[in-house]
This record gives C-alpha cells, sequence and structure tokens, in this order.
C-alpha cells in the first residue's frame, strides 16, 4: 500500500481559519483589505466598521486618512474586486483612536 505525500499545515490552518473567522462583511473587507490597497497602505490604515455599504477607515496619522479619502473610489474599486461583489460603496476615513 503506498502512502500519499504528507499534506502542508497550512492547508488545516486555513480550513480552521475559515470555519472560526466571524461570517460578517467587515470581516471579509478586512481580509480584503491588505490586497486591495498593498501592504505599506495596510500598515496605516484598517477598516474599522462597515454599515450599509460605507467603510470607516480608521487611521494613525491624518496624513494617511487624507490620502486614504483621495485614493477612496480607486480602494472601493480594488475592495468590491477582491470580495468578487460590489458591496463596498464608499470609504470615510477617521484618525480618532477607537
Amino acid at each position: 500500500m503506498r502512502r500519499r505525500a504528507p499534506r502542508p499545515v497550512s492547508l488545516a490552518v486555513e480550513a480552521l481559519r475559515r470555519e472560526v473567522e466571524p461570517a460578517t462583511m467587515l470581516a471579509r473587507i478586512q481580509r480584503a483589505w491588505p490586497a486591495a490597497v498593498g501592504e505599506y497602505v495596510a500598515e496605516h490604515a484598517e477598516p474599522l466598521r462597515e454599515r450599509a455599504g460605507t467603510v470607516t477607515v480608521y487611521c494613525r496619522e491624518s496624513v494617511w486618512a487624507q490620502e486614504v479619502a483621495l485614493m477612496a473610489p480607486e480602494y472601493v474599486a480594488a475592495i468590491n474586486r477582491e470580495l468578487g461583489e460590489d458591496l463596498v460603496q464608499r470609504i470615510r476615513t477617521t484618525s480618532t483612536p477607537r
């Protein structure tokens, strides 16, 4: 009897992550965020809330809030591409701590 090759642990970890993650639109947006906006922007800005298609993004510095606000139309399109459907209609920014 032949043994199958060992499977990478990453497959099991990914399956577990899908089982335990919250099934909210905000969680989906937070997962898509780094790929949509790029790792550098994602280090300085993070989706905080979602309500009726509007995503509030928290930026640690006001200059980043302004940058994200200026790029919002492109980011909305990129997030929706990552999600595979048009769920986000608008991004607003805040630099006020949670």
